[in-house]
């Protein structure tokens, strides 16, 4: 069935529906991971946008439940080059389409995702929707003008505490703010054998210490960190008290917890592929990356914060801990999930950590 992806700037790229016949506006952005189709359309961080695959060829091994990052997909929509049906691969217990129609999110192949990521590259992510039709183009351009991205958080977010009790339990428990964290993340620190107890994101500080963890993890999640002040203002409450790990948005609000600030990147880091600097150690790390903003290193106090990574291609920061508190974070997303492993010890320096605290 013939649709379009329409941009708020008014361009259309024509090509063939598949999944639901579900429109919603989201934000256009383009991944470069070469796989791990569904782990992006499952990660929260990508909740409210339309994901461009620039890899030509997607769907060629199915789906399978391992791979989810969280109960279901949150993307607004997909757009890939070539949909392949006849996946082929021994773990695949479902095809890309049959997956996406149950789940309710609309895709479009036949794109040419090479000359629509170098629009994005060029004028920067816009809103855009994938559309059957262009019989109601004044009712699609009124929706993409109202598109917003307030209170993504709220949406991803556990509704209510859990814990996780690992198989062999290594003595430790880490209180994780739930942001919108990947099932990946948190499987990297259960299998070191950390007690997790998972909280909402609106949660007080006195809540995430009530059970006395030997850490905190602030996780990934979607949207932008400047309106999130009251969870800037509980990180606050908590930095000094128990070692902190911040994960991509948990970076990001600890940059603000910090007294720094946050500016949005013209079209983002998203892909499995990106080389980031370790200034410590000297050398370089493949990254998997999902963010559109980043911390402005001027807005740092470097009397207090020492900046320990940053993007080899555009020089911006990907890391950071303070000089004198047990507190770290990166950017980028060191379980994968998919990527490169490249950067997994960061889990083990963070058990190293709360093992030291304790």
């Amino acid at each position: 069935m013939k649709g379009f992806l329409v941009l708020k700037d008014g361009s259309q790229y024509e090509g063939e529906l598949f999944g639901a016949l579900f429109s919603r506006v989201g934000e256009v952005v383009f991944n470069t991971s070469m796989t791990g189709y569904q782990e992006v359309l499952t990660d929260p961080s990508y909740f409210g946008q339309v994901v461009v695959m620039t890899y030509p060829l997607i769907g060629n091994y199915g789906v399978h439940p391992d791979d989810e990052q969280s109960e279901k997909p949150m993307v607004r929509g997909l757009v890939v080059r070539e949909k392949v049906d006849d996946y082929s691969h021994w773990r695949g217990n479902e095809s890309l389409d049959a997956y996406m129609t149950r789940h309710g999110i609309i895709g479009i192949s036949g794109i040419d995702t090479r000359a629509l990521t170098r629009k994005l590259r060029s004028q920067g992510t816009v809103p855009g929707m994938i559309v059957a039709d262009l019989d109601n183009l004044d009712e699609t351009k009124q929706e993409l003008n109202r598109y917003d991205v307030k209170g993504y958080v709220d949406e991803v977010s556990t509704k209510k505490p859990y814990v996780i009790t690992p198989k062999e339990p290594c003595g430790l428990k880490a209180s994780v703010m739930d942001f919108g964290v990947k099932r990946g993340i948190l499987k990297s620190l259960v299998a070191r054998g950390v007690e997790l107890h998972v909280f909402p994101a609106r949660t007080t500080a006195e809540e995430v210490l009530a059970c006395n963890p030997d850490g905190v993890l602030l996780s990934n999640g979607p949207g932008d960190p400047s309106e999130l002040s009251e969870i800037v203002a509980v990180v606050k409450d908590i930095i000094g008290k128990k070692p902190v790990f911040g994960i991509c948005l948990g970076h990001q609000i600890l940059t603000h917890a910090f007294g720094g600030t946050t500016e949005k990147l013209v079209y983002g880091h998203r892909g499995g592929n990106h080389p980031v600097k370790d200034l410590i150690h000297n050398h370089i790390v493949i990254t998997a990356q999902n963010h559109g903003y980043v911390t402005v290193p001027e807005s740092l106090d470097m009397t207090q914060i020492e900046i320990t990574h940053i993007n080899v291609n555009d020089g911006s920061v990907e890391g950071m801990r303070h000089r004198h508190l047990p507190i770290f974070s990166v950017q980028y997303h060191p379980e994968a999930s998919p990527g490169p492993r490249d950067s997994d010890l960061l889990f083990d320096q963070f058990v190293t950590m709360m093992k030291e605290a304790k």
